[in-house]
């Protein structure tokens, strides 16, 4: 295990914010069950006096029932302009009916410092250990973002996991 230390969150920010609009990878597991999903929202930063990364799943995605049931995740960032098709399917299918690593055809490895997947290949992977997870509150919410980011009403589950490990 490498510590995450402090001092390094801003070139390994850096990275993280120019692949994000582009997908990252989030693999969780539950018990024998692995998924892995894109995410295009999130952030690295200091809370609590700890290195964190931020993520945020909808309440609908098979991933959020997975993360409800483990206390880690990780997150997998694409070399630049890299695995685009196996981001998009990863987008769009869902780990309930599929098997995404295989179909995506990504080669799946074992973290290094918690128990969850990686998609090997990725330029670099955030092991985390989730510290807390929040519902996000729409009536706290910018009248204009609720409406165009949830017409469905289906707003987002914050997960803050502490970067453990960094690769």
């Amino acid at each position: 295990m490498i510590e995450v230390k402090l001092k390094d969150l801003g070139e390994l920010s850096d990275r993280f914010n120019l692949q994000m609009p582009k997908g990252m990878f989030l693999c969780t597991r539950d018990k024998e069950r692995d998924n892995v999903m894109t995410i295009g929202w999130g952030f690295i930063g200091v809370m609590w006096g700890k290195p964190v990364l931020n993520v945020v799943v909808r309440p609908t995605r098979y991933t959020h029932e997975l993360l409800s049931n483990s206390d880690v995740f990780i997150v997998g960032v694409p070399k630049a302009d890299e695995m685009k098709e196996a981001l998009q399917i990863c987008g769009t299918v869902s780990g309930r009916d599929r098997d995404k690593f295989e179909l995506a055809r990504l080669k799946k490895g074992e973290g290094r410092s918690v128990n969850a997947p990686v998609v090997e290949g990725c330029e670099t992977q955030y092991e985390c250990k989730i510290l807390y997870r929040q519902a996000m509150d729409p009536t706290f919410l910018n009248k204009e973002i609720d409406k165009r980011h949830y017409p469905k009403k289906d707003y987002h589950v914050f997960y803050i996991g502490e970067i453990i490990d960094c690769y």
